[in-house]
């Protein structure tokens, strides 16, 4: 049976397993682990542990960006990513935004089927590699 997966705000104990997370996961951005609590974070927490967690903020009225998103590399595609989202989806009613690397197709299909489309492009957004993002929007209404 799987256990059920919770969200809830990130707090100062949550750091630690934020790091890790972020340290084995090199597609997430690699902040100061101590910058989430700046931010609306969350974890998912399954059977005790936390198994992902992701930052946003609000940039507008109205208007929100998903700053970072990363998993446990065990727990992954198990639904701990979709739950994080579809929590901050709805407790904020908004339009919410996200970046990708243009290569992530497998995180594209993913964003697409919580409702996120495209929105536009950012030339050599990323770096190492140097990479186009795809900007993605979700509208609440």
């Amino acid at each position: 049976m799987t256990e059920a997966i919770a969200v809830r705000a990130a707090g100062t104990a949550d750091l630690p397993a934020i790091e890790w997370i972020q340290q084995v996961s090199p597609a997430a951005s690699q902040w100061p682990v101590s910058d989430y609590l700046d931010y609306d974070c969350r974890v998912a927490v399954e059977a005790g542990q936390v198994a992902g967690f992701l930052a946003a903020r609000q940039v507008a009225a109205g208007e929100f960006e998903i700053l970072n998103l990363a998993v446990a590399p065990g727990r992954r595609r198990k639904g701990v990513g979709r739950a994080l989202i579809s929590a901050l989806l709805r407790e904020r009613p908004a339009s919410v935004f996200l970046e990708v690397r243009e290569s992530n197709s497998e995180a594209r299909l993913f964003y697409h089927s919580l409702g996120f489309r495209p929105a536009g492009r950012r030339p050599g957004y990323y770096r190492n590699p140097a990479e186009d993002a795809v900007v993605m929007q979700y509208h609440s209404c």
